[in-house]
């Protein structure tokens, strides 16, 4: 009997072996040469002296067109593992029907770290480390360091190579892991490549692709067209199935408003529909250029109740050494502090920044009360500072080593005390004309703070890790029932998300900062979307301008607004209650 079975296994396995489709592809016209289509050159080269992908070595190549001119930077085509789809000859072909614009390919190996005794030892291959994992180190690697290489070389006839700078005359592909690199440059640096070829993409559990689909879809949309090509037979192992993930690619770039095309096959995990496709691929990518790629509508209902078409970040100011405490007051100013500096700025209902005449004694966290007061946590002095109107101040509270501060209606203040991101924070709570009092402890690194719109809730961001925290607030302001409430996506070169300042708008949406961006929780603590900021790591943010529809962002050296559709919740003002949650 076992003797029959595993006959029959055999049968059976040859016979899902033999039903596998023979992949025989129309060849595309561009994918042949012609005669009187100019050629153009390709020079090899190699590199080794990586800052960021430390002790690898590599080979690149570099294809030149004909056409190229250098008084006009050229456009740039990217390519991981090496030269592939036939693409020289598919470029010679498409720049000379003008299907496709002057365009230099770069086309680069994954990098080996080689052995010193390669006799009796193997070279540490570099591909799944760089193509596979996600964060912005190859997209460093090529914009640092690859490019600025490839324009030190010279074609063979003494032209000097010049590329163009414009992310939008940028276009990067591979295929499998490779794909996956090419996806990944364009999303960490959308200003910098702005087209993707993607086939057989490795978006799957390697490296932590396999959150792509889930990020696509709460991120607000980059400004990037990718081309997805997969067959039906391709891997289904350990770390995910090829063919389903890159259909859930797909539906994710459209539920997200993303320029995208692509050409499903029965293939296996191999190069062949890709080369048979690779000219159409480029046909579509360049196909509206120069006009530059902008994202459409997004399906993401808290992203379409957020953001407001066309409006964009704008630098409010920058220079500064460390910006932080950004607030607002009843009349719509916002205010933040440079730490360092001990320098408070202030932002006017016109936009107009200017600096406050007084000695910020190292403030960090800032809110302003009920009177009217502006309440600080003075670092240089461990105090928790009021000023009024006329900058006179007076001194709350003594001898408390603070970050950040929120004061709700009724007048208690309570303050976030992290000691270090390992040993345990505390949590004060100081009550109008009374002292201080710890009403928690045991954060990691307790940091930002915020009240819920109806003022019954009190929401912690805990910077060492991942979560925010909420506890609900009795009538004497102590709090009882702690629990982990908001989880956050953390970028995958980071330990912790780092969540900084949070607020929330009169929706009960909760806005945190954090390395990624600014992550929003729905009422239920739930990530429905994130909004990428221009640079830096965000620390603060506060809802201001006089309809208090103005997002303010501290992040490093700058401090940045956006306008909204949506409203900040004001803990000075009388608390209120939202509507619930959809559960």
């Amino acid at each position: 009997m076992k003797k029959i079975i595993f006959i029959a296994f055999l049968f059976f396995r040859f016979v899902s072996f033999s039903q596998l489709p023979t992949e025989n592809y129309p060849v595309d016209s561009t994918s042949v040469e012609h005669p009187g289509v100019p050629r153009g050159e390709i020079l090899k080269r190699s590199f080794d002296s990586s800052k960021i992908f430390l002790g690898t070595t590599r080979d690149y190549w570099i294809y030149i067109p004909a056409q190229y001119n250098p008084d006009k930077p050229a456009c740039v085509y990217v390519n991981q593992d090496g030269i592939q789809w036939n693409a020289p000859v598919v470029f010679d072909n498409l720049i000379y029907r003008k299907e496709m614009p002057v365009t230099i390919g770069i086309f680069i190996t994954p990098g080996v770290v080689k052995t010193s005794d390669p006799t009796d030892a193997l070279n540490r291959f570099n591909r799944s480390f760089e193509y596979d994992g996600l964060g912005d180190a190859y997209a460093r690697f090529l914009m640092e360091e690859i490019l600025p290489e490839v324009e030190k070389q010279v074609s063979s006839d003494g032209r000097l190579i010049h590329l163009s700078k414009n992310g939008n005359d940028r276009a990067i592909g591979g295929s499998s892991s490779g794909a996956v690199c090419a996806f990944t440059v364009a999303w960490e640096r959308p200003a910098d490549f702005s087209k993707v070829f993607s086939s057989i993409g490795t978006y799957i559990g390697l490296r932590g692709a396999e959150r792509y689909p889930t990020l696509i879809r709460k991120f607000e949309p980059k400004p990037v067209k990718i081309f997805l090509q997969d067959g039906s037979n391709d891997l289904n192992i350990y770390a995910g199935d090829w063919w389903m993930a890159n259909q859930t690619m797909e539906r994710a770039l459209i539920f997200s408003g993303y320029s995208v095309n692509h050409i499903w096959g029965e293939g296996q995990h191999n190069g062949k529909q890709g080369t048979a496709i690779f000219p159409a691929a480029m046909r579509w990518l360049w196909k509206e250029w120069p006009q530059a790629t902008i994202p459409g509508a997004t399906k993401n209902q808290m992203l379409s109740d957020i953001l407001i078409p066309g409006e964009d970040w704008k630098l409010v100011g920058q220079n500064y050494k460390f910006t932080e405490g950004a607030a607002v007051n009843a009349s719509g100013e916002s205010f933040f502090q440079d730490i360092p500096n001990s320098k408070t700025y202030k932002v006017d209902l016109e936009g107009n920044l200017s600096e406050m005449k007084l000695n910020a004694k190292r403030a960090s966290g800032t809110s302003f009360g009920p009177d009217g007061r502006r309440y600080v946590i003075a670092g240089a002095t461990n105090q928790v500072i009021a000023y009024d109107a006329a900058g006179k101040e007076t001194i709350i509270s003594d001898s408390i080593s603070g970050n950040d501060i929120v004061v709700a209606n009724n007048g208690n203040i309570y303050v976030t005390s992290p000691n270090g991101t390992e040993k345990p924070s505390k949590l004060y709570l100081i009550r109008p004309g009374k002292e201080k009092e710890v009403v928690d402890e045991g954060l990691k690194f307790a940091n930002g703070l915020v009240l819920s719109p109806d003022q019954t809730q009190l929401f912690v961001t805990e910077s060492a890790t991942h979560w925010v925290w909420v506890y609900h607030i009795l009538t004497d302001g102590k709090l009882e029932f702690k629990q982990r409430y908001g989880w956050l996506h953390v970028r995958d070169t980071d330990d912790n998300a780092w969540p900084d300042g949070l607020r929330c708008d009169t929706a009960g949406r909760v806005f945190v900062t954090t390395k990624m961006g600014i992550q929003i929780l729905d009422q239920a603590g739930r990530v429905n979307a994130i909004i990428p900021i221009p640079a830096g790591q965000p620390s603060n943010l506060c809802f201001g301008g006089p309809n208090f529809n103005i997002l303010f962002l501290t992040a490093g050296d700058k401090v940045y607004s956006r306008r909204l559709k949506t409203r900040g919740a004001n803990n000075f003002e009388k608390p209120y209650k939202p509507a619930g949650p959809r559960l």
